[in-house]
């Protein structure tokens, strides 16, 4: 199990970490637009979201730093666009600390099966942190 962080951006995301790997000398991150990913009949994606950043990561010095754009109309906040993120192979950890970390915080995200994952959430915890948790089975989540 990690406990890795996550940064948001407002658009700008491809070219913050295209910088960061050139200055912690990483190998260039491999980019998944929200253009790239399955479609959902259910929602038509904004043609503005499809070239943002939905996720990249780079390994620096050991440890994995994830980066997203901010989907088009969500909040942004510079300074505060952080969060932890729990990735575990332990499905019944990731479980009891999203349950744990929810009282008296906000779900952004029950816990659920994503094209990525069989089971992603989001909080808010009761002091304010953003935590994202993701099983990792070693087959999907990249």
């Amino acid at each position: 199990m990690s406990i890795d962080v996550y940064l948001n951006f407002n658009g700008n995301c491809r070219e913050a970490a295209e910088f960061y790997a050139e200055v912690f000398g990483t190998e260039r991150p491999q980019i998944m637009t929200f253009g790239e990913t399955p479609p959902d009949p259910n929602f038509t994606l904004p043609e503005e979201a499809k070239d943002l950043v939905m996720h990249t990561r780079l390994k620096i010095e050991g440890s994995n730093v994830m980066f997203s754009d901010v989907f088009p109309g969500m909040p942004f906040s510079q300074g505060s666009n952080i969060s932890l993120s729990v990735v575990s192979k332990d499905l019944d950890s990731i479980k009891n600390y999203f349950h744990k970390l929810q009282e008296g915080g906000t779900v952004g995200m029950e816990l659920q099966e994503t094209f990525w994952s069989k089971c992603y959430g989001n909080l808010k915890d009761k002091f304010g942190i953003d935590w994202q948790f993701n099983y990792d089975d070693g087959e999907v989540y990249k």
